[in-house]
């Protein structure tokens, strides 16, 4: 029997994922599967940028899932540790070690138990995030502010609005006083638009399990000891996580190696131009273009595509196509869909000037704080979180007693002021955001940075965002075409969602089953963050 010949495109967590599940267990008998991915690096947003020895997580990637397949998939690809990792030792912290497991002093390709902090910095001062109802949250707000966010919390409870945008979905959830402090700004800052002209199914798909009342209940289980790990929990409020030695990348580039190893061909710098159809609609091949500007044509009876839906409707519409030209309203909503876009600005320091005052030990200066991400909610400046990689990983950093490695992430579009700056504006820009915020004391304490920009971060849910269900019919009609992934289905996924359409459409191929409704379906279950 010939190889069914299937072709993917892009080299993230979708896409290295269904190659992985196509040729596992002698899948190569099978399929003859290759990989098309337009960069020189492997997992997409999820991958780790090296810069002067030291790693950037691009965007912060916490390893955890209420999928088991998905947490036993991670755990096959990196074992968890089963010794201390450096900041294990160094702080004496105990541990839940994993029998068996590696130890991390002495190998690369291991998986490491983190403990979650996250905080928010609003006004000078740090609030646990979510908002905790501890003492410290309360003399941060003051008596005044302490009062108008209770009262309008139980007016919230006494009169729900319609959850027709993400502003009502806040507010019927946190009281309209605290939206207006916590949210409004921020999500402004985030996605360029009010909340008000936002799709609710954002909110649906991110944060539904969080709200007063999950604070409240996480907060009694806290008195009486109970510790959310991996996998457990509402999303926001897990308190451990797993992650890579080497950041997200090193997975990735683990995962890619095992695929060419099962007999994959990845082809790196091959950017798709354009599909060509069969004479009954069916996708019958596509065209890549390599490092050298020379065009490839690459034949398939599958193919798999993880690439932003804008530029694969675009490339449909580029290629031969005897059989029917893409309607036009189907090119308006594919060209509407709207996308945020990503700069990280990463900064070595001897030092911020903040004060732990948590009783979590950190590594190395006692100023370091143990926050994995600050989420900057201010309106008065454009960062909008800042990731401290020290405590990702220690790993990350090449002198991490002395050093203190940070990132700065700031939201915008391609195009915009921002994106255009220079590295050297762009990092002026933010080390001035840092000086401003206290977060250093003088922009002369910065002592290495670099500049990273990433397209088509953030799947976005306004504009012709509200139509896509007629693009994705259209696009289900072609048969063999199975869209995965965050920029693949304009999705806001996490990696293990992502990881999950590629299960869905692997499933499909090795069973023949035509519609695509279980690939589709992967985190529009509203209970996902709520209940396991």
């Amino acid at each position: 029997m010939a190889k069914k010949e299937v072709v993917i495109i892009g080299g993230g967590p979708a896409g290295l994922t269904a190659a992985y599940e196509l040729l596992k267990n002698g899948g190569a008998e099978r399929y003859q599967v290759t990989v098309l991915e337009a960069s020189g690096e492997f997992g997409g947003i999820s991958r780790t940028v090296r810069h002067n020895g030291n790693r950037m997580d691009i965007g912060g990637h916490r390893f955890f899932s209420k999928d088991d397949r998905v947490m036993n998939w991670w755990k096959s690809i990196l074992p968890l540790q089963g010794a201390p990792s450096y900041d294990d030792k160094k702080l004496n912290r105990p541990h839940d070690m994993e029998p068996g497991g590696p130890d991390p002093e002495k190998t690369d390709e291991v998986m490491l138990k983190r403990h979650r902090v996250s905080r928010i910095y609003w006004h000078g001062k740090f609030f646990d995030y979510p908002v905790s109802l501890k003492p410290a949250t309360l003399k941060n707000m003051g008596f005044v502010t302490t009062m108008k966010v209770g009262f309008s919390y139980l007016a919230s409870l006494v009169h729900k609005l319609p959850e027709n945008n993400l502003e009502n979905f806040y507010i019927n959830r946190f009281g309209r006083q605290l939206y207006s402090m916590f949210f409004e700004g921020y999500t402004e800052k985030l996605w360029g638009r009010h909340p008000s002209v936002i799709s609710a199914d954002w909110g649906s798909q991110r944060v539904k399990g969080i709200s007063i009342m999950a604070v409240l209940k996480d907060a009694f289980g806290k008195l009486f000891g109970k510790k959310k790990k991996a996998g457990e929990g509402e999303t926001s409020l897990i308190e451990e996580f797993w992650y890579p030695k080497y950041g997200p990348g090193q997975l990735w580039e683990t995962v890619a190696k095992h695929d060419e190893d099962f007999g994959a061909s990845i082809i790196k710098h091959a950017e798709v131009v354009r599909f060509n159809e069969t004479s009954d609609g069916h996708i019958a091949s596509v065209v890549y273009r390599d490092a050298d500007g020379a065009e490839h044509v690459l034949a398939g009876d599958e193919f798999i595509s993880s690439m932003p839906i804008k530029d694969l409707v675009d490339s449909i519409a580029r290629g031969d196509q005897a059989h029917a030209q893409v309607p036009a309203e189907m090119k308006k909503i594919a060209d509407g869909l709207p996308y945020r876009d990503f700069v990280t600005v990463g900064f070595l320091v001897d030092h911020l000037n903040l004060k732990n005052e948590t009783d979590i030990p950190t590594l190395g200066h006692p100023q370091i704080v143990p926050d994995c991400w600050i989420y900057v909610q201010d309106t008065g400046v454009k960062v909008g979180r800042i990731q401290v990689f020290n405590n990702w990983s220690p790993y990350l950093v090449e002198d991490v007693d002395n050093k203190v490695w940070i990132g700065l992430e700031y939201f915008c579009n391609e195009g915009d002021d921002f994106w255009n700056m220079t590295d050297e504006q762009a990092i002026e820009f933010a080390a001035n955001e840092l000086v401003e915020m206290g977060i250093i004391a003088s922009r002369e304490d910065i002592l290495d940075s670099h500049r990273e920009r990433v397209k088509k971060a953030y799947p976005a849910y306004f504009d012709t965002w509200y139509q896509i269900k007629d693009l994705t019919k259209w696009l289900d009609s072609f048969g063999n075409l199975y869209c995965v992934g965050r920029n693949g289905q304009h999705r806001y996924n996490n990696m293990d969602h992502s990881m999950a359409t590629a299960f869905e459409a692997v499933d499909n191929i090795e069973s023949g089953r035509a519609d695509k409704k279980n690939v589709w379906s992967v985190n529009t279950d509203k209970e996902y963050h709520e209940e396991k």
